[in-house]
């Protein structure tokens, strides 16, 4: 298939410019309060005919200042948009019975304790519930002959079964003990189970201290693949493999992949010969500094093809074409999102989607041999997309009555080099109303992970920012996705190095170019974006405020108190064996004093991902200092905000806070 670089740009430019060239006398810049306003999409699963794609539309209740989804569906040529579910409860996960007539999704309606599996008949009527289950459901699937749905279902917590508020003590004797959004973890296992339609009779198919996640059924269904980590303790590494066993209660479970690494998200081939997957790079106990390769394994076993492991990219969500030739997948390379097959024969690459954007979702209509997926540009937030002979084509308009308000922001990308040579990939927002020769006061908005990248989709936060009249760089330093293994292992145990070097040349490049004013430059991030925010303002003095969120500097304190005690034991050591190399990359903290940016700290107070402490540690040196800063913990809220007016409330504390410093 051809590249359709170019019947893409034209269809973009059609709505861009109707969304994002605005007359001065009916557009506003964009503001915070505009969160309340955006919707998001996401969910797309095809009907068996391909005639409609079922989608989760999610919005914002500002009354209740709370997020809710339905689930909608689309036909295929856009002209017909109906919305199945309209409650205040929330659905998801909509999937299509193998003949069409129902939507199953996941929903916790009135007495229910947990959410349970809902059926929609297509020809009217309210859902139904279809099952019982007692534990937390994570995800169903539909067996081909559309008579019995499997379950993906977490054991039940009987731990607490008191009667009064007083919660019963944790009780935790695991390696890995606790989890962002979960809370401490206890013993539970998820497990399989297949639930039948017509008498709701639940089998158990799988049992025992393991997770068995990621089910697959096989075309013919009499097979299931799924994913699981059945090593020793498996709290002490990231392994998983793919595993098929009989779909029926007591059927043995056969080992397909043996990589030490991770072996996940299988997909039967079309003639169920086959299973495509992704397999992690790395094959340490810690496999986040890498990338997934697209594999292929017979069903039987056998030696995997790593089809991708040459292109050095990482990818995600292979699809398998309709006549089984060719594995589609969303592939990041450089700033872009784009989608990829890739040939199973010969292993040849075909880049058939790219651009300057970003594509997430994606889903194959086998009867017409298309593809639809959500794709969205700097300017534009996701809408879905279908793909049918060379053309790409916008069948949803979500984000119009967004957009038509509101001024957006220019975005274009730029490249700049690091004192050491290395070349950064970088995307630059300037506020629409400024003159091309006009120096701006720059903010560097730094993404967290650190594996990851900023790429050309639409982006609320740095849009925001420049609303408010700051240039705002979004850097790509070392141990970002998207440019190969070497690019993201480079900071591998060597935090607050590279990655500054990558930043500050950044923002040295875009002074050399007259964009910004070297007296004004701000920096900040959320979770490692605000990790680097320290180890930044710990290096160079020159910047004039700072808002670190989610971020740490003492590192040697985080060791049991997240959850990420396997990478510390793989990346670092022990801190009480290598005290050294703890004390190297907690500079922040222990040369604190060394730092003279006011500087705005955030967190969470349920975050377990990046605890809290990392902020107020921070925060309690500067003020020791005399160093102006503040502290803002946001109650009840894990490592990422879901509350929208803790959203809108961020984002205005970040203009507040680089409006007094930069521009007061």
């Amino acid at each position: 298939m051809r590249r359709i670089f170019l019947s893409i740009l034209l269809i973009f430019a059609s709505f861009t410019l109707a969304a994002a060239q605005p007359t001065a006398t009916t557009k506003r810049p964009i503001a915070p309060s505009d969160v309340y306003r955006l919707q998001s999409i996401g969910g797309l699963q095809v009907s068996p005919d391909g005639e409609w794609i079922a989608y989760v539309l999610t919005s914002t209740d500002s009354t209740k200042d709370k997020r809710n989804s339905d689930i909608w569906m689309i036909s295929r040529d856009g002209k017909q948009n109906v919305q199945l579910t309209n409650s205040p409860d929330g659905e998801s996960q909509p999937r299509f019975s193998p003949d069409g007539k129902y939507v199953s999704f996941v929903a916790k309606r009135g007495e229910d304790k947990v959410s349970q599996v809902y059926l929609l008949d297509r020809r009217g009527g309210d859902a139904i519930k279809a099952t019982d289950v007692k534990g937390g459901l994570g995800d169903h699937r539909w067996s081909p002959d559309g008579k019995k749905i499997l379950l993906v279902v977490k054991d039940p917590d009987f731990s607490d079964t008191a009667k009064t508020k007083t919660r019963t003590p944790y009780v935790i004797d695991r390696f890995h003990f606790k989890q962002d959004n979960e809370g401490y973890l206890d013993r539970r296992a998820t497990h399989l189970y297949l639930f039948t339609l017509a008498d709701k009779k639940v089998d158990t198919l799988t049992t025992g201290k393991y997770d068995e996640t990621q089910p697959a059924f096989s075309p013919d269904g009499l097979q299931i693949a799924f994913v699981s980590n059945r090593t020793e303790d498996p709290d002490k590494n990231e392994n998983s493999d793919i595993y098929v066993m009989d779909a029926k209660p007591g059927a043995p479970m056969k080992k397909l992949t043996d990589w030490p690494g991770s072996d996940a998200s299988p997909v039967w081939s079309p003639d169920g010969q086959q299973i495509a997957y992704l397999q992690s790079s790395s094959n340490e106990n810690f496999t986040m500094y890498g990338q997934n390769y697209l594999a292929v394994i017979p069903k039987d076993g056998g030696m995997p093809n790593l089809l991708s492991k040459p292109v050095d990219r990482p990818v995600n969500t292979p699809r398998w074409s309709a006549d089984g030739k060719k594995i589609y997948v969303i592939e990041k390379d450089d700033r872009q999102s784009l989608v990829a097959s890739f040939d199973v024969a010969s292993g040849r690459l075909t880049r058939v989607v790219d651009g300057e954007r970003s594509v997430s979702s994606l889903e194959c209509d086998k009867p017409h041999d298309s593809w639809f997926m959500l794709v969205s540009t700097p300017t534009h937030p996701a809408e879905i997309f279908m793909l049918e002979h060379d053309s790409l084509r916008a069948l949803t308009s979500i984000h119009d009555a967004f957009l038509a308000p509101l001024q957006l922001a220019t975005v274009e990308g730029f490249r700049s080099k690091s004192k050491d040579g290395t070349m950064i990939s970088n995307i630059l927002f300037r506020p629409a109303t400024v003159g091309a020769n006009q120096k701006l006061p720059l903010i560097l908005y730094i993404h967290g992970g650190p594996v990851g990248q900023d790429e050309f989709g639409f982006d609320m936060t740095s849009q925001i920012l420049a609303s408010a009249g700051y240039a705002v760089a979004a850097v790509n330093y070392r141990g970002s996705s998207g440019r190969g293994i070497d690019f993201t292992r480079a900071i591998y145990a060597d935090w607050g190095n590279k990655e500054v070097m990558d930043i500050v040349g950044a923002a040295d490049h875009l002074i050399k170019q007259g964009i910004v004013d070297e007296k004004r430059m701000g920096i900040g991030g959320w979770s490692y974006g605000g990790i680097s925010t320290n180890y930044t303002i710990a290096t160079d003095q020159r910047f004039k405020a700072a808002a670190s969120g989610a971020g740490s500097g003492l590192q040697f304190t985080m060791y049991g108190v997240d959850q990420y005690a396997t990478q510390y034991e793989t990346e670092l050591g022990v801190p009480w064996k290598q005290p050294e190399k703890w004390m190297k990359l907690s500079y922040p903290f222990f040369h604190v004093d060394r730092i003279k940016t006011p500087t705005l700290f955030m967190g969470s107070q349920n975050d377990f991902n990046v605890p809290v402490a990392g902020a107020e540690q921070m925060y309690q040196a500067l003020r020791s200092l005399g160093i102006p800063t503040e502290l803002v913990i946001y109650p009840n809220q894990n490592h990422g905000l879901t509350m929208p007016s803790y959203v809108k409330d961020r984002l205005e504390r970040y203009i507040k806070w680089f409006d007094k410093y930069l521009k007061g």
